[in-house]
């Protein structure tokens, strides 16, 4: 996809600071659904600043994070260094340099919808098992369900061009092409992210289509985003809440 590698260089910072990591509950189903050990070698495609992979370094995995991005590459080498499993791979998810059949799963947390979708289902068929599991995973913002979600939604349709959250919602015209013929299971899980005015902006503007300094919307966008704040906030937060959606399955 276009731009694909280099949409996000400028929002590093706040992506490291503000976007909203996984669930351990995404373990617990793998462990259950998918056998998954602290044994399994892990390729997380698309890897960005580390939240996924860190999540699976937690469970003693070894772990590949192959991004192409060299400012979110980076991002995570610094953010994961303590953990002398992880592997930074500088390469695309449709050429992931990984050798042939040697991961057990790859996962792909808030970047599947990014990739080419002819090519990665090749390159994860070469280098996952004979039975090994591909893992797609994205934190999907609730647009409904309390006052604050609804205003949320509301303001980000305003402001933002529905990047992330429009393909999200929209999964079922990429992921069954990718699985079939093979089938595939999903799993939705709960997750948030509490937020002062300052997390709730970082975590607006780490989205690439945000408006920023000098766009004619930008001081409006963040007005807007104070008064949601205020109107809505217990002791000047609020909660952001999560669908975390988990597609699983086997590639035939």
């Amino acid at each position: 996809m276009k731009n694909s590698i280099s949409r996000f260089s400028h929002k590093v910072e706040n992506y490291v600071k503000y976007r909203p990591s996984y669930p351990w509950a995404v373990i617990s189903l793998l462990r259950s659904e998918c056998h998954l050990t602290d044994t399994a070698v892990i390729a997380d495609v698309g890897s960005g600043t580390g939240l996924l992979a860190e999540l699976f370094l937690k469970n003693g995995n070894r772990v590949f994070g192959v991004e192409p991005n060299p400012e979110m590459r980076a991002a995570a080498e610094r953010l994961l260094r303590m953990y002398p499993r992880f592997v930074s791979v500088a390469a695309t998810a449709e050429a992931t340099t990984l050798h042939e059949h040697s991961v057990n799963f790859v996962t792909a947390g808030q970047a599947f919808h990014w990739f080419d979708r002819e090519q990665v289902r090749r390159e994860f068929a070469r280098i996952l098992t004979p039975a090994g599991w591909v893992v797609l995973v994205w934190n999907i913002t609730r647009t409904t369900g309390t006052p604050f979600s609804v205003a949320f939604e509301k303001f980000w349709q305003t402001y933002l061009t529905c990047e992330v959250l429009g393909a999200e919602r929209k999964l079922e015209n990429i992921i069954m092409p990718f699985f079939s013929p093979g089938q595939f299971m999903e799993k939705t899980l709960d997750n948030y992210q509490i937020c002062d005015f300052k997390g709730l902006r970082g975590r607006v503007l780490s989205a690439f289509s945000a408006p920023e300094i000098g766009n004619s919307h930008y001081s409006a966008m963040l007005e807007e985003l104070e008064a949601i704040l205020y109107k809505h906030q217990v002791n000047g937060k609020v909660t952001i809440e999560y669908d975390t959606r988990v597609v699983y399955g086997q590639l035939s």
